[in-house]
């Protein structure tokens, strides 16, 4: 039985002894009445001679009938009640129970419900992780057959074009561990000095860098020198060797792909889930 059944018994013994009660109280009030009614008449009796004496003795002796037959009723009453008190104390202890019943089973539903959540988030997430793994080891293979780009004006590994915006929240710490594993970056910070030219300097760079890196951020977007830097990578890139590695930095797939629909299809990494480190490494692996 579910717990609205007995909860319904509880309410319906509940409101039982109620009316029960309010009987109880009405005959208490009635002997009260034929009690204090007998008593004003026995008072009189004194007083009282012949026929009126007779009748007074007879109405007191109807009064206290009455008044008994009425104890009777409440005493009646009173043991309807006392049964049904402990029908209901029966009833609340049994609804208790199975309220706790389902209580526990609720609970157990809820972790089951987290355990399928739990387990269902898991297998995704292997599976980003597997389909990850296998884009950036596809593209890892592909680059490595792309060499075809050594000639004697490459000094460069990578060629890193970003917003200057985008310096100190990612490509600082970026480029700092790219160095620590020996990868050689054309960075605009190293490359570029006081009176150099800003067009000739990066034309320079993106013709002597085996591959761009280009973190992609709305501030990228927005930028004059950063569109100039990537329509060089796309001309690069018309040769048949990928070069182009793009880095998705607090933007989303929908934002890049309204930018440009040809770099929104390429595999990227984000800095949403890795850190500079974990990123540059990567990069390393690409450069073997």
């Amino acid at each position: 039985m579910s717990s609205s059944i007995y909860q319904n018994k509880v309410n319906s013994l509940s409101k039982e002894i109620q009316r029960l009660e309010a009987k109880r109280a009405d005959f208490s009030k009635q002997i009260a009445a034929k009690k204090k009614s007998a008593a004003t008449l026995s008072s009189s009796l004194k007083n009282a001679k012949g026929s009126s004496l007779t009748s007074k003795l007879n109405q007191i002796n109807k009064l206290e009938n009455d008044a008994a037959n009425l104890e009777g009723k409440r005493a009646e009453v009173e043991k309807q009640i006392s049964r049904k008190q402990v029908d209901l104390n029966n009833a609340n202890t049994t609804l208790q129970k199975e309220l706790a019943k389902e209580a526990k089973k609720q609970q157990e539903e809820v972790e089951k419900n987290q355990k399928k959540i739990q387990d269902n988030y898991n297998k995704q997430i292997k599976k980003l992780q597997q389909e990850l793994t296998s884009k950036v080891s596809a593209q890892t293979k592909l680059l490595s057959r792309n060499e075809m780009i050594k000639h004697d004006d490459i000094q460069y590994d990578v060629f890193i074009s970003h917003a200057s915006e985008d310096k100190e929240t990612f490509v600082k710490p970026f480029v700092d561990e790219l160095k620590k594993l020996g990868v050689a970056v054309w960075y605009d910070n190293d490359a570029i000095q006081w009176g150099d030219s800003i067009r000739k300097k990066i034309d320079e760079g993106l013709r002597n860098s085996k591959f761009g890196i280009v973190v992609i951020s709305n501030d990228f977007i927005r930028k004059y020198w950063t569109n100039h830097e990537l329509d060089g990578l796309f001309n690069l890139e018309e040769s048949g060797v990928s070069r182009i590695l793009p880095i998705w930095h607090n933007i989303t797939k929908a934002e890049v792909i309204k930018f440009s629909p040809s770099l929104g299809a390429k595999m990227a990494l984000s800095t949403a889930v890795m850190t500079p480190e974990e990123i540059a490494i990567q990069v390393k692996k690409i450069l073997k």
